[in-house]
């Protein structure tokens, strides 16, 4: 077994990804593949192939290929790498995680990670937008059900999750996941007709009319109220001493108009 196909065993064993090691040697995850893609580590500068070295508890390739591997070896190098802090810099964004569970905290640490990857690979307005579309599409998790459904799909769809893996409502997940393969697999082949289509998103594009109509209509009610309500009380703005009381009169009044 080559220098590069013991590390990659190591990996596996100690269940290191290619983001976490990338993260402890402080470089692009795209690098880390770029390393372990050939038979030995010529590819890595001499600063970061010494910090593998010391992950792995190695002065040498040579060490690496004869290294046993056995449950204390592993579990020291696990150790290393997941109980690592990086220093940030002062140019760095630190993020507040004090309460979050070690879990929470390393799943979010690994989100950032690779977001931050895709914007330094890819310096195109598509990566700034389609971050920009991920972040509406997790402001919707909250009040769509269905959008934890398409995680799933995707997940089990690209290998991450078994097929078979369902963490929700597993009849509705079930149910979604049917549905979702049929329409990929319609969209994949072409199997809809292009009048089909376009009255299909015509009904879509009347329905989001209709929504953003209402969610309108609901704004300049509470709009309403709340000049209502600050009349009534005597106010002319909200503020932190007023706040509670303010927002109890604009239910009130909303309560009031309802029962006409």
């Amino acid at each position: 077994m080559n220098t590069v196909d013991k590390i990659n065993l190591i990996l596996k064993k100690t269940n290191i990804s290619k983001v976490n090691l990338a993260k402890y040697l402080g470089v692009s995850r795209q690098m880390v593949y770029n390393y372990l893609d050939s038979d030995d580590l010529n590819k890595m500068p001499a600063e970061k192939c010494q910090l593998l070295f010391n992950l792995l508890e190695v002065r040498s390739c040579e060490e690496i290929s004869e290294k046993e591997l056995t449950d204390e070896y592993l579990q020291s190098v696990s150790n290393k790498v997941f109980n690592y802090k990086k220093v940030p810099s002062k140019k760095e964004e630190v993020i507040e995680l004090t309460g979050l569970k070690k879990e929470e905290q390393d799943i979010i640490s690994d989100i950032v990670f690779l977001l931050k990857e895709m914007l330094n690979e890819n310096k195109t307005r598509e990566s700034y937008i389609t971050l920009k579309y991920l972040y509406h599409f997790i402001q919707s998790l909250a009040g769509m059900k269905e959008a934890k459904y398409i995680l799933g799909y995707i997940a089990k769809n690209n290998g991450y999750l078994k097929y078979n893996v369902y963490d929700f409502n597993e009849e509705n997940q079930f149910d979604f996941e049917s549905i979702m393969y049929s329409a990929m697999t319609l969209y994949t082949n072409g199997g809809a007709s292009k009048s089909k289509l376009i009255e299909s998103h015509r009904r879509w594009e009347a329905e989001l009319e209709r929504k953003n109509e209402e969610k309108l209509s609901r704004t300049q009610e509470l709009n309403t109220a709340k000049v209502q309500a600050l009349r009534e009380l005597g106010y002319t703005e909200i503020n932190e001493r007023n706040a509670s009381e303010v927002f109890d009169k604009i239910a009130e009044i909303q309560a009031r108009n309802n029962n006409y």
